[in-house]
């Protein structure tokens, strides 16, 4: 049986996802409707409300005027890692590591998340929340969004052990060929710093993924909330000034990392990143 209500066992997922569902869908500059009336609408108290704010907020997609209300921030700078399409292995993150499903359900897709995996919102996700540990030792949430009728059967315990992706393959023939992923800072809420033992507001590192199969259809959409004090991200640049054959260069560009100019003239810069699980303090 489908439900409808919140899908995520941490409280303020809900209230979160329709304030990104707002962001989404204004232009920057635009308002968003008052506490009160959102309080109203999603029928939660003006404390769970404001939390999910003051995150958007630190995160820098809301911005709070004084008098006047709340409103969508002008977009972020994006930079991509690796420009091209060409395909490279990324490394495993060190450490042994583990999951424990949180919820395990059936939803709808709703706007937002049926955008994403192209969709009907009316269509039936399975919604899966799960701790990641690494040496036993808590280290990321995930919130995974999977097209329901590409999992048949799938249960909680198959979300425990082993690859998501192998099980894709050889249970579901469902071959996995390439995944958009974006990481930016954010804060820990109070629920996040409970289940991966920090404290609240803690700094941590916002993944979102969305994954493709050979046919370019959509297949997951993943965020993630790692905890910035074990987590680190490491990219490998190629600097040489080898540029692949037949792509001009263009005359101005920015890496991630270096000052504007000094690599001017070399164009995309290959990459590769390694998760890196920092030791305990």
């Amino acid at each position: 049986m489908v439900s409808e209500p919140a899908r995520s066992p941490l409280k303020r997922e809900r209230v979160r996802e329709h304030l990104m569902e707002l962001v989404e869908s204004r232009a920057p500059g635009a308002p968003i409707p008052s506490e009160r009336a959102l309080c109203e609408q999603l029928g939660v108290s003006r404390p769970t409300l404001r939390s999910a704010v003051d995150e958007l907020v630190t995160t820098g997609l809301l911005v709070r005027e004084h008098g006047r209300g709340m409103f969508v921030a002008r977009a972020k700078i994006t930079q991509e890692l690796a420009p091209d399409r060409d395909s490279h292995r990324l490394p495993q993150a060190s450490g042994t590591w583990a999951s424990r499903v949180l919820e395990f359900t059936t939803v709808r897709a709703g706007a937002r998340v049926g955008r994403r995996l192209r969709i009907s919102p009316a269509a039936e996700i399975t919604y899966i929340a799960r701790l990641r540990l690494v040496d036993d030792e808590p280290m990321a949430i995930e919130y995974l969004h999977v097209p329901a009728v590409l999992v048949p059967g799938l249960r909680p315990a198959d979300m425990e052990s082993g690859d998501f992706y192998d099980l894709l393959r050889d249970r579901h023939g469902v071959r996995v060929h390439e995944a958009v992923q974006s990481i930016e800072p954010t804060v820990t809420n109070e629920e996040e710093a409970r289940l991966i033992g920090v404290p609240v507001l803690s700094p941590a590192l916002l993944f979102e993924r969305l994954t493709r199969d050979a046919t370019g259809r959509p297949v997951e959409y993943v965020h993630s909330v790692y905890r910035g004090d074990r987590y680190r991200i490491v990219s490998r640049l190629a600097l040489d000034d080898a540029a692949p054959a037949g792509r001009a260069r263009p005359a101005h560009g920015h890496h991630p990392g270096i000052p504007p100019g000094d690599l001017a003239g070399r164009g995309d810069v290959p990459a590769q990143m390694l998760g890196d699980v920092q030791p305990a303090p």
